[in-house]
């Protein structure tokens, strides 16, 4: 379950937990003016599950990632994470929930101007009080040398020190990976974590960063426009179309009729 500091007055609205189960959606909805881009989603993603989510541009995907974590706030449903009512927290439990999951996004979200080894300990940002600047300033000793572990874990120990904007696009997404690391979660999304790459940077980093959540037995939700990635690198595919979920397969089941359906 993940957990709250109910002494700073944060309690997480109590809701009937299953042990196996580590997220739950029902009916989740999600418009723009008169838009619907979510329409009734219904999921449920187990502990230690990788669920890819594939489908058109336009399907969806993303803004459920997005609003799994209330980055984008939906319009309406219910959404509980780790055994907490997602939807009814306010800011400081939002905050609290936000960084116990790592997020990769597509372009990486670095701060360019800083080393690599600075973004990665902003990884631990959750641990930290005082302004956003001064957060890698504040590091000790042991968070540097962890911040390190996971640099080397995804194979950039040896330009720690080189600016990210001095990095190539699969080098900076590592960085990425290490920095969600960094957060110690115990679930990870990710937006579309290697669209931005070449095909051959994007199998490197998909296959390394998959198989660094499975090794620490990680929840992991994905989008994905590779159908390959998805049946590669998931247990489970969902796919959305037009807002709605069209199909919920084992990877190993997915058939060329279903993916017919998903993308029209």
């Amino acid at each position: 379950m993940l957990k709250f500091n109910t002494s700073a007055g944060e309690t997480p609205p109590a809701v009937m937990v299953d042990e196996h189960r580590e997220i739950r959606v029902e009916g989740l909805v999600k418009s723009f003016g008169r838009v619907t881009v979510l329409d009734g989603v219904d999921l449920t993603v187990n502990k230690g599950e990788a669920v890819a989510l594939v489908g058109s541009n336009g399907a969806g995907k993303s803004t459920l990632l997005r609003c799994l974590l209330r980055l984008i706030e939906p319009t309406g449903g219910s959404l509980e994470m780790g055994g907490v009512d997602v939807m009814a927290l306010r800011r400081p439990g939002l905050r609290k929930l936000r960084s116990q999951v790592g997020f990769v996004f597509q372009k990486h979200n670095l701060v360019p101007r800083l080393t690599a080894l600075t973004n990665v300990l902003h990884g631990a940002q959750s641990r930290k009080r005082g302004p956003r600047v001064w957060w890698h300033m504040l590091a000790t000793d042991g968070e540097r040398q962890e911040a390190m572990r996971c640099l080397q874990l995804v194979g950039l120990s040896h330009v720690a020190e080189q600016r990210v904007d001095q990095l190539s696009g699969g080098q900076s997404q590592r960085v990425a990976i290490a920095r969600a690391l960094m957060q110690r979660p115990r679930i990870m999304f990710a937006d579309e974590p290697v669209a931005s790459l070449d095909p051959n940077a994007g199998e490197e980093v998909m296959r390394l960063f998959v198989d660094l959540i499975r090794s620490r037995g990680l929840t992991l939700v994905y989008t994905s426009h590779s159908v390959r990635h998805a049946l590669e690198y998931s247990d489970r595919v969902i796919g959305l179309r037009d807002g709605r979920i069209e199909m919920d397969s084992a990877s190993r089941d997915l058939d060329p009729e279903t993916l017919r359906r998903i993308y029209g």
